[in-house]
């Protein structure tokens, strides 16, 4: 029965070459081929034309289902990759479950003569001269069938891969387990067959899905380096891959290292072949994959890295495109029709990745909140991040540790690589990492980004600093970067300035880490006095209780050393005392009271219990001669100032230092001079003052000067409801001339 197919397969072949070639070939040939086939229709065995006919019924049968179980199946083809079946083959089964088994075996190499000569050939049979060579011309099927009769004499005893001379996959599985420089001429061979099918009936190919569970490394850089743009073939192959959730698994952390090295990744295959891979290549083969269902499991296991990384990837490609980058770009958007900037493609791929996790409601909120647009922005671009970061902790939280331990590794790294990024996602996971083991490779990483020229970085160390001060083990390394956060104070970004308060206030809640910052303390009493006046309630709110916190610290180690900073407080603290805010109000209050104690000047602090503001500012100049020149430069610029309290505040201070310096006439210019440059004010009560205070100085200082009397607008203000800052300063009812 197998010399019989065997010869009927090289007549058809035969007649098939005659009707192809230049001309019909002699007659004598197709009656010699019947000749030879008579003798074998005379088989004993075979005398029965109806055994015949059945027995070449279950031949079509065996060798149709062995056809399906080795890939050959007829597809409807598309442009975009083929769905595979959800449910496996079951083929195999089958085939094992038909009785006449050997008969089946046998005329495989009929069925596979056949399929080459109409052109319907599987990956199986046509690997070879792929492989071998891809400028030899296919080996005679006639030959073929000739050299492989006589080894299939005893087809029970051989195994189904020698039935044919073309090696199964099976077969080529087994030799590149043996020898992995070998797995990138198979993958090689696998795409460039693809690549030749046009036909629609062609099927993905098993073996690379088989080839990429054993080695996925070599058949992943293979992939990329041959087909970097994701061609037909290689998209097919990328679907096929991801068709399989555990192969998935397995090539998914080469993909995540290619994508983390933007925007070259320096890789070499097995065989030697030598070239960098974009990062994109990498970011384009994992949307294909994302879009089959089955490798749902293996990306959740991987989601926080591949989220983080293709986060850096948007930042990295909207700051900076290299040409080449470009150039690759192009290509890949015209073959797949994808959008003409990369920072839009990466995002698509993020929206598509939440969206095969399931992650639906997170995709909204970001949604709702506009962080899809902010991420395509260079400006906003960290915001998203962290807004993604916080979206994401519901669904993520339990990777969130060892995410902040890949976080911290990047970022130990030499360069700008993702910084910015990095570090934004860095701030919103800090609290899940443990940081109890000493490890200071965080705080080495936060304190470099606090004294970076970005503001956006040094304001994300801060965030980061923030976190970790909560963390008592912490505090005391906190300490040792007083001196950066010293420079910060002075920075104009309010933000950056209440951060920084924040952050000392957290290290000074602790007694042990109080004491760390005793060395530090007299210069950040010095740096906190300018802002008492910043224009955030807040901030002058913090920078108030701070400073109290900070005396205080200073008032343990004695009072002698630190008396001068706490004078140079009262004027400030006293104009904040009339603060709009009332809880500004009420800390300078506070303020003031803690440091008339540690001066010990009972008078003063008897006239802040009782709330008598004025009588304290003439106290204060009565019994400080020394000081009140520095008193009335402190208290000038509250002039300017735009809240209405504490202009009318300064105007009453004028009053009482005028009255107090009226001995030289050189004293009163910078007074008169600096109510000269006020401009009219929309309060008549200002206004009205401060007329008569320029009378006054006016006339005093003529020559002969005349008497400086006490203006009459300070003897009787209004009362409002401001209480305590319109009360009349006290001061002798009359004053002759100096």
């Amino acid at each position: 029965m197998a010399g019989g197919c065997f010869g009927l397969c090289r007549l058809l072949r035969r007649n098939r070459k005659n009707r192809r070639g230049p001309g019909a070939g002699p007659a004598q040939e197709a009656e010699e081929e019947v000749q030879h086939f008579q003798p074998l229709q005379q088989d004993p065995g075979r005398d029965r034309p109806e055994e015949q006919d059945r027995a070449r019924g279950r031949l079509r049968r065996a060798v149709q289902r062995l056809l399906k179980f080795v890939g050959v199946r007829r597809r409807t083809a598309t442009t975009a990759p083929p769905e595979l079946p959800a449910q496996p083959d079951t083929s195999a089964a089958e085939l094992e479950a038909e009785p006449d088994v050997s008969t089946a075996r046998s005329d495989c190499a009929a069925s596979g003569d056949m399929a080459l000569m109409d052109g319907t050939a599987t990956f199986d049979t046509a690997l070879t001269n792929t492989e071998t060579s891809s400028d030899t011309a296919p080996t005679d099927v006639g030959a073929k069938a000739d050299a492989t009769t006589e080894s299939i004499a005893d087809t029970d005893c051989l195994p189904m891969d020698s039935v044919t001379d073309a090696p199964s996959l099976d077969v080529l599985e087994e030799k590149t387990v043996s020898n992995v420089n070998e797995v990138p001429a198979i993958v090689r061979s696998i795409h460039q067959w693809l690549t030749c099918q046009e036909s629609p009936e062609v099927r993905p190919p098993i073996a690379i899905r088989r080839l990429a569970h054993a080695h996925p490394g070599h058949v992943v850089t293979t992939l990329l380096h041959c087909a970097p743009a994701c061609d037909r073939a290689a998209a097919i192959l990328w679907r096929t891959i991801a068709f399989s959730a555990t192969t998935a698994h397995k090539v998914l952390p080469t993909l995540l290292g290619v994508m983390e090295d933007w925007p070259l990744h320096s890789v070499s295959t097995s065989d030697g072949d030598h070239m960098d891979v974009f990062a994109l290549a990498a970011t384009l083969a994992l949307w294909l994959m994302v879009q089959e269902p089955q490798c749902q499991d293996a990306l959740f296991d991987y989601a926080p890295r591949l989220l983080l990384a293709l986060l850096c990837q948007v930042s990295m490609s909207t700051e900076q495109m290299p040409q080449e980058v470009s150039t690759f770009w192009r290509g890949c958007q015209e073959l797949h029709g994808l959008p003409t900037h990369p920072n839009s493609f990466v995002v698509q791929t993020i929206r598509a990745l939440l969206c095969r996790l399931q992650w639906d409601q997170e995709l909204v909120s970001v949604e709702r909140k506009r962080g899809w647009d902010a991420l395509l922005s260079a400006d906003t671009h960290h915001y998203a991040v962290g807004l993604l970061a916080r979206e994401m902790r519901h669904v993520l939280l339990p990777s969130y540790g060892p995410l902040a331990r890949h976080l911290l590794g990047l970022l130990s790294t030499e360069g700008p690589r993702w910084e910015l990024p990095a570090l934004a996602f860095l701030v919103e996971v800090l609290n899940y990492l443990d940081v109890s083991a000493g490890d200071d490779s965080v705080l080495q990483i936060l304190a470099r980004h606090l004294q970076s020229q970005c503001p956006e970085r040094r304001r994300l160390a801060l965030r980061g600093l923030l976190v970790l001060s909560g963390d008592p083990s912490m505090a005391k390394s906190i300490c040792s970067l007083s001196e950066p956060l010293l420079e910060l104070l002075r920075d104009g970004d309010g933000e950056l300035v209440r951060m920084t308060l924040s952050l000392f206030l957290n290290v000074l809640q602790d007694e042990e880490d109080r004491k760390g910052l005793s060395s530090t303390a007299p210069g950040l009493a010095e740096a906190l006095r300018p802002v008492f006046d910043n224009d955030n309630s807040h901030v002058q709110l913090l920078s108030i209780r701070l400073f109290r916190e900070v005396m205080e610290v200073l008032a343990e180690e004695g009072t002698e050393p630190w008396e001068m900073q706490v004078r140079q407080s009262l004027v400030p603290l006293f104009f904040r005392w009339h603060d709009e805010n009332q809880r500004v109000a009420e800390a300078a209050r506070e303020a003031l009271l803690w440091a008339t104690g540690f001066l010990k000047r009972k008078d003063l602090e008897q006239l802040l219990e009782t709330e008598q503001p004025f009588r304290f500012c003439d106290c204060l100049m009565e019994k400080d001669r020394s000081r009140r020149g520095e008193h009335l430069q402190q208290a000038l610029p509250y002039l300017q100032s735009p809240q209405e309290p504490l202009r009318e505040a300064a105007v009453r201070f004028m009053g009482v230092a005028g009255w107090h310096m009226r001995e030289w006439q050189q004293d009163l210019w910078p007074i008169l001079k600096a109510l000269t440059a006020m401009s009219d004010d929309d309060c008549p009560s200002v206004s009205t003052m401060r007329a008569a205070l320029m009378a006054t100085y006016s006339r005093a200082m003529r020559t002969p000067p005349a008497p400086l009397r006490r203006p009459m607008s300070l003897q009787q203000p209004p009362t409002t409801a401001q209480g305590p800052l319109l009360s009349a300063a006290a001061a002798p009812a009359d004053a002759g001339p100096n």
